[in-house]
């Protein structure tokens, strides 16, 4: 059957069935879109979107959608948690750097196999990891000692909100908090949720770093953590601040005016029925 008969007899128009495309091939956008999907293997569209952006390639994000989808380079989502249930109250700090900050421990493993730690420590305002330890071994005192050399360097923070680890409860750490004067707050057992900024900074070094990278050593660990927390304080976009880096987010933090109060992300101090806070401080532990 001829195609003309054939557009009668369904009742097409000939256009449509001859119509093809004109869209431009984008060779170069592509290549550099799957370069960087390369360079930055858990990164999605919104954040190639933004890399290219800057590099001067000015597209559409529609369109970097597409490309995308089209060369395949789709990241595989987790599965997401349980949400938490309850009445819960933000912890209201001052948008401004070091108003708050939030600990955490990442654990992996050499090659080999022996285990290392990494002690991480964020600001929750600027998004900004401020120090992440990496040792086989991190005791109270060490966390101790970091704090206060970091301390140091930047200023001491408005509050520090951590888990129950037994670093934290330790007497050493209790003691430290009590000299310098720093509030420290305890998330309740179990609510991991209620330490949302760095639990989420601890899945994207694991994502993109932890899980990419076979460490060989102490040393070699070291390097390579140092240089992806450079780059992800300076160079990676961050979509809670807008598709900024911490880096410039701080900078313009800083700039601010004083004395406006924002809840950091998410956390958040759970309430009694009676309206007081079920986490104040933690029993002494070794």
């Amino acid at each position: 059957m001829s195609e003309q008969r054939a557009c009668s007899v369904i009742g097409a128009d000939r256009t449509s069935i001859r119509y093809r495309g004109r869209r431009p091939d984008d060779h170069v956008l592509r290549e550099r879109l799957r370069a960087l999907a390369s360079e930055r293997r858990r990164f999605g569209y919104r954040r190639l979107h933004v890399l290219l952006r800057r590099e001067g390639h000015v597209v559409n994000r529609k369109k970097t959608q597409r490309l995308y989808r089209e060369e395949g380079l789709s990241v595989s989502k987790r599965r997401g948690r349980k949400k938490a249930t309850g009445t819960r109250a933000p912890l209201l700090t001052v948008a401004l750097p070091n108003a708050r900050w939030s600990v955490d421990f990442v654990h992996d493993q050499f090659a080999q196999g022996r285990r290392f730690r990494i002690f991480n420590v964020i600001d929750d305002v600027t998004k900004e990891c401020l120090a992440a330890v990496v040792d086989t071994s991190i005791s109270g005192r060490r966390v101790a000692r970091e704090l206060t050399a970091l301390i140091a360097r930047r200023g001491q923070p408005g509050l520090i909100v951590s888990d129950h680890g037994i670093e934290f409860t330790s007497n050493a750490m209790l003691a430290w908090s009590e000299e310098t004067g720093v509030p420290w707050h305890f998330i309740p057992p179990g609510k991991p949720m209620q330490n949302g900024i760095c639990e989420a900074f601890n899945s994207k070094m694991r994502d993109e770093l932890l899980n990419e990278t076979l460490f060989f050593g102490l040393d070699h660990a070291r390097s390579v953590i140092a240089a992806w927390l450079a780059d992800y304080n300076a160079n990676r976009p961050h979509s809670a601040l807008g598709y900024q880096t911490p880096a410039a987010y701080a900078a313009h933090c800083s700039r601010r005016p004083s004395g406006q109060l924002s809840p950091a992300g998410s956390g958040f101090s759970w309430v009694s029925a009676g309206g007081q806070s079920s986490s104040t401080t933690p029993d002494r532990a070794g």
